[in-house]
């Protein structure tokens, strides 16, 4: 089978080794400026680099344009879409040239935060008070009938990117006016205080086969909005919380039509109800590392085991999952002031995992014991803290890629 994947962040690498040594050709369409990332060229048998990666029509039509002539000659069977970003290029290309997976439509639910919110509240599932940014009547009613704070978010950005809280009427009228005629791709929603999880999983045949749960320490808004340190640490095995997080989650996927996929969805549970409510979903691997965390505590690798259920799919073949194992792991990653940092005084047996990357400190740590973790959690932190690895930087006004 010819694979197409189309990522344009520096990701996904074990996605396209195991999908080329599951006997597939692979294609890849990036970024002409990740042109020299260490990408495992060995298991790619061609690259095509777009010079403008956005989401606007001319990037449409350079790779539609730049697909009918490669089809020519080469048949693409399937197209995968390694980032968030490019979800929306996968479903344009399949509906294009009617290959087979995720529609526009469908992608819609995955990545367009209005669209997810109003399915899911459609199919009875829990969601925050939430108000397109269409019609202005609607604004005020919406904003009369609940209490402050909001937050106005970008609709197709990904985490906690470009968004804004606001504390009254006046603050939020005057966020909503200065978006000018950009103001219909956000909406706006009621800001619900509580504890932030993530499900990350494996869909086959519309089943999820693979669920793992975990908490974010810190949340993904105020990392981003506070300088904070990004933490995440698996949840207890077996507790009510897993189990709650698990049915959402498949609720969630039946109800915006996964068909086979690795996903990462996002739920929060809030300190006035202790009820659980749907933030958002993506139908890729989650980001900041958090598959490795994932592998260490599970044995899976979703980035692996997306690719083999992406080839069984397509050849009509079956997919069986490798035995999961009942670890707990944690992770924690900050912006460093470091070029490279020091990864010394860290040195607990409990570490399995370093983070490689320029001007960030990062650790994986994995036991028997979620209390061991949370200990570990902690400890780091304030390491990282007080021992000068932590900086930060500000959130950007604008949403950006």
């Amino acid at each position: 089978m010819n694979f197409l994947c189309i990522c344009t962040y520096f990701k996904g690498a074990e996605f396209l080794k195991s999908c080329k040594a599951e006997g597939n050709n692979v294609y890849l369409l990036t970024n002409k400026k990740l042109e020299h990332k260490p990408w495992p060229r060995e298991s790619i048998d061609e690259i095509f680099y777009l010079e403008n990666i956005d989401n606007t029509f001319e990037t449409y039509h350079t790779i539609l344009q730049g697909l009918a002539h490669l089809m020519r000659s080469k048949k693409i069977d399937r197209i995968v879409a390694l980032d968030d970003f490019d979800v929306e290029k996968g479903a344009l290309v399949r509906e294009h040239f009617r290959i087979p997976g995720m529609g526009q439509t469908t992608a819609r639910y995955f990545r367009d935060k209005l669209a997810m919110r109003i399915q899911a509240k459609n199919s009875g599932i829990n969601v925050p008070a939430f108000s397109p940014l269409f019609h202005d009547v609607d604004i005020t009613e919406y904003l009369q009938a609940t209490a402050a704070p909001w937050v106005i978010k970008p609709r197709s950005e990904a985490s906690a990117a470009g968004i804004k809280k606001v504390h009254n009427f006046q603050e939020a009228w005057d966020t909503i006016h200065s978006l000018g005629e950009e103001r219909h791709n956000f909406l706006i929603e009621q800001f619900k205080p509580g504890d932030v999880y993530h499900v990350d999983a494996l869909t086959v045949e519309g089943k999820v086969i693979f669920a793992r749960c975990s908490q974010y320490l810190n949340t993904p808004f105020e990392v981003a909005h506070g300088g904070g340190i990004f933490r995440s640490v698996t949840v207890e095995h077996g507790s009510k919380d897993e189990k709650a997080l698990r049915k959402m989650n498949e609720q969630v996927m039946k109800a915006f039509g996964m068909k086979f996929s690795a996903s990462h969805t996002e739920v929060i549970k809030c300190h006035e109800d202790g009820k659980f409510y749907f933030l958002e979903t993506a139908s890729r691997v989650g980001g900041a590392n958090l598959a490795e965390m994932v592998e260490f505590s599970s044995g899976i690798n979703l980035w692996r085991e997306w690719a083999k259920i992406e080839t069984a799919v397509a050849t009509g073949g079956s997919y069986e999952l490798p035995p999961v194992d009942d670890y707990y792991s944690g992770i924690v990653i900050s912006l460093s002031a470091h070029q490279w940092p020091d990864y010394t005084p860290f040195n607990d047996p409990e570490i399995v995992w370093k983070m490689d990357d320029e001007y960030h400190v990062g650790l994986i740590v994995r036991a028997k014991s979620r209390e061991r973790v949370l200990e570990l959690m902690e400890k780091y932190a304030i390491m990282i803290r007080d021992l000068g690895y932590h900086a930060s930087a500000p959130a950007p006004d604008k949403p950006v890629h």
